[in-house]
């Protein structure tokens, strides 16, 4: 008679391994050095307005992971470009998004939560008089933003609210975004 391995099939929530998500929470917790990201992205001019940036990978726990990602970006036609791709504020605000999406999949998958929708809508103001320098006192970019998120799903408004807030405390993108990040430019000519 054969004894045969039973597989354990991996718990999946909203299509998170959450087996996986459970294992890398509990490898940081043990290993600080597992903790640290490191990103990377470079942007080129292709003309116009337009710009390319290409993702070619990404460190985790003191590993480099190939990535190979392009994003193209544009202006519409009224600030100067040829609209053919969304602007920087758009990726600005999509990667917000995408980010806090990120977080309620994640937080409800592993409080066994699951998503039947989850749409987050942001939108904010620039006025360009800042952007293009006319007037020194108006701010050259967003001072607030405002999402709303709808969320559907087999928990209660209390358990949406508490995912809720552990999103807004704990989203990288939302951090990002509402504090103030030092930023260290570096000019190289020719």
């Amino acid at each position: 008679m054969k004894a045969y391995a039973k597989s354990t099939e991996p718990t999946i929530v909203n299509g998170i391994n959450v087996d996986d998500l459970f294992a890398l929470i509990e490898g940081v917790k043990g290993d600080a050095s597992k903790a640290k990201t490191t990103w990377h992205v470079a942007t080129t001019w292709q003309g116009q307005t337009r710009s390319r940036a290409e993702v070619t990978g990404f460190g985790i726990g003191g590993q480099d992971v190939p990535r190979r990602f392009t994003i193209d970006i544009d202006e519409p036609s009224e600030l100067g470009g040829s609209n053919r791709f969304a602007n920087p504020q758009e990726h600005l605000i999509a990667a917000l998004n995408a980010c806090m999406t990120v977080g309620y999949v994640a937080q409800c998958a592993v409080h066994g939560i699951a998503l039947e929708s989850l749409k987050i809508e942001t939108d904010g103001e620039i006025d360009l008089r800042g952007f293009l320098g006319i007037d020194p006192k108006v701010a050259n970019g967003y001072e607030s933003l405002r999402s709303t998120v709808h969320i559907k799903g087999n928990a209660t408004k209390e358990q949406f609210a508490e995912i809720h807030a552990a999103v807004m405390a704990t989203s990288p993108n939302v951090y990002n975004v509402a504090n103030a990040v030092a930023l260290k430019p570096t000019l190289v000519v020719g």
